[in-house]
């Protein structure tokens, strides 16, 4: 492994310690205290965001029921170096909050089947007025509503009250804000220097606030409580009769990415549950395919995927980067693994110790241990090693993955349901109940 690589695992290491996580909070608190402050919660919303939409409609449970105040501030979209897929991104992201607010019980597009896109700059403008005043996190919660509900004639309405152009200072300052506190995307709170994306992380905040004796009143609120129980997944207590006849799961999973090492154990879980069979497509990690990402958005993943992982009870943070010909040994290996009916122990093996046994791949005698736990004899594993035959399975991997609307790790597919990230494991599993809607075997 090359020094940069050495170099680049030892700060992530120290990066995502508990030590240097729990500092900056410390600090934070004695300083609000020592000032005076109240507890002071930023959020970066975007109208054209369905996520933004989604997480704005717990927002106003958040102020009445724990003591913070809340500042909203508006937003635009991702640049293009932040997000390499926009209209990929886009086109999913509408999919899948239309799932999510399906299973919160939330109105999604119910007036129409898009947004009122020619609206957008329009109601943006009209926000411009307001900014500044008490009223304006509700006039954006407002506007978000009226976007993605598709409420064409009272965004029409709006509009036509506008100051054409007054929203670019406004968003440009919004911008600024956000790049200085550190971060990139929209749908996002910032509390005391720490980042919780979306409707997914709502309650790493609000334990947190909890923790400090910021809540108004006993007991947790209800309606921001409910995301949790809305995603908890409920494992059949014997594989349902019916899940003989689904079709197989399928991961596409990268030897690098931290999100595919919290999904594949969890996946395994789950497919086992079912009794469905599990297939496991590794592809290159986005920075071997000539896909950069900026370091702000490096340190959110690495540090959420920390959290993450400690939620899940998931091995995690002792790692060692396999970046280049680590990656590319751990492909090779598990086309020769997959072959002996062990890719899935292989892969499972290779997670594990690359990311919490600090097993370096590029090596023989890292990759050795490796194949010794899985038990692969490894004069035919280092013979596989010359062979560029992985190569052309990668390829056909990542171009299903596309095909399926997707561009990153971990995708999950079965049949034409598709889903991205290991946060969806439960609309997948939302999903394999409704295909066993026999209820044989079935946890209610």
């Amino acid at each position: 492994m090359s020094f940069k690589n050495r170099l680049r695992s030892r700060i992530l290491r120290v990066y995502i310690s508990p030590w240097l996580r729990q500092r900056p909070r410390q600090w934070h608190e004695a300083m609000r205290r020592l000032t005076r402050q109240p507890h002071v919660v930023h959020a970066f919303l975007q109208l054209d965001d369905p996520y933004s939409y989604l997480l704005s409609r717990y927002l106003p449970a958040l102020v009445e029921h724990y003591d913070v105040e809340l500042r909203v501030h508006l937003v635009e979209g991702l640049r293009e170096d932040f997000q390499p897929m926009p209209d990929m991104l886009a086109e999913y992201a509408v999919t899948d909050c239309a799932r999510l607010a399906r299973e919160l019980g939330l109105p999604f597009l119910d007036k129409a089947s898009v947004p009122p896109v020619e609206h957008r700059r329009g109601l943006l403008d009209a926000l411009a007025a307001n900014v500044g005043q008490a009223d304006f996190g509700t006039e954006v919660f407002a506007a978000l509503e009226i976007y993605w509900r598709g409420d064409t004639a009272a965004a029409a309405r709006r509009s036509d009250m506008a100051e054409a152009d007054a929203a670019a200072a406004m968003i440009a300052a919004s911008q600024r804000l956000l790049a200085k506190l550190g971060h990139y995307n929209s749908a996002m709170l910032n509390y005391g220097g720490e980042w919780y994306w979306g409707i997914d992380r709502l309650h790493y905040l609000t334990g947190r606030l909890e923790g400090l004796g910021a809540v108004r009143s006993a007991g947790r609120s209800t309606h921001i409580a409910s995301i949790r129980q809305v995603m908890h997944i409920d494992f059949p207590v014997t594989p349902p009769t019916a899940a003989r006849e689904l079709p197989p799961i399928e991961l596409f999973y990268s030897f690098r990415s931290p999100y595919s090492q919290i999904c594949l154990h969890r996946i395994c879980k789950l497919a086992d549950a079912y009794g469905i069979d599990l297939v496991l497509r590794p592809v290159l990690p986005l920075m071997m395919r000539n896909v950069t990402l900026p370091p702000p958005k490096i340190r959110y993943i690495i540090r959420d995927a920390m959290r993450e992982a400690e939620t899940y009870g998931v091995p995690f943070g002792n790692s060692m980067d396999p970046m280049g010909s680590g990656v590319n040994r751990c492909h090779a290996v598990f086309a020769y693994a997959d072959t002996e009916k062990r890719g899935r122990e292989f892969l499972l093996n290779a997670s594990e110790m690359i990311w919490n046994g600090r097993i370096d791949a590029a090596t023989d005698s890292g990759l050795r241990k490796i194949t010794a736990r899985t038990g692969l004899f490894w004069p035919e594993a280092k013979q596989a090693l010359e062979s560029d035959d992985w190569r052309e399975t990668e390829a056909e991997n990542r171009q299903l993955m596309m095909s399926m609307g997707s561009w990153g790790v971990p995708t999950i597919c079965m049949g034409d349901y598709t889903v991205w990230g290991q946060d969806r494991l439960w609309l997948l599993a939302r999903h394999i109940e409704e295909l066993c809607d026999s209820g044989d075997g079935i946890l209610a």
